[in-house]
């Protein structure tokens, strides 16, 4: 029988491959909006990185639905999926505004730069949005017995 830590160690890597994946979703899509689509300062430095934050979400989620938390999606249901979706959305932006906080606070405490400060503050987020995925967006459920017990 494999116990909890065992299925966390497992589940990681593909998580760790999931968010890999949507870095690069991330940084593409703000490319391409940054540079082609919008041509002044709101839509390049606010309006890009929104859109690409949520083209991010949603690779993200995907892999997490259908590969890292798989076993636990009990109903394959488009209601199912997005109530997944929508509290995958909310864990991930509350651990975007993690992210910035930290990110704010290492560079104004340290001066160093904002690429280091995201990367450190990557793994303090990263790390939210992993225990919020496992222990409430994916949780696993209990099982509920349908049968009647004759002995009580």
């Amino acid at each position: 029988m494999i116990n909890a830590k065992e299925l966390i160690l497992k589940r990681l890597p593909k998580y760790f491959l999931g968010n890999l994946t949507g870095t690069v979703v991330d940084t593409l899509v703000l490319w391409v909006f940054s540079h082609f689509v919008f041509h002044n300062y709101v839509g390049q430095v606010i309006v890009s990185p929104i859109i690409s934050f949520e083209c991010a979400v949603l690779v993200n989620f995907l892999m997490c639905y259908n590969i890292t938390w798989k076993d636990r999606i009990t109903a394959k249901t488009v209601g199912a999926f997005f109530r997944h979706y929508g509290a995958y959305n909310a864990s991930c932006t509350g651990g975007f505004l993690i992210k910035m906080g930290i990110l704010l606070l290492i560079q104004h405490l340290t001066q160093w730069d904002v690429v280091i400060c995201n990367l450190l503050a990557l793994c303090v987020s990263g790390t939210f949005n992993f225990l919020m995925n496992e222990f409430v967006v994916f949780k696993k459920r209990k099982e509920i017995s349908h049968g009647v017990d004759y002995n009580g």
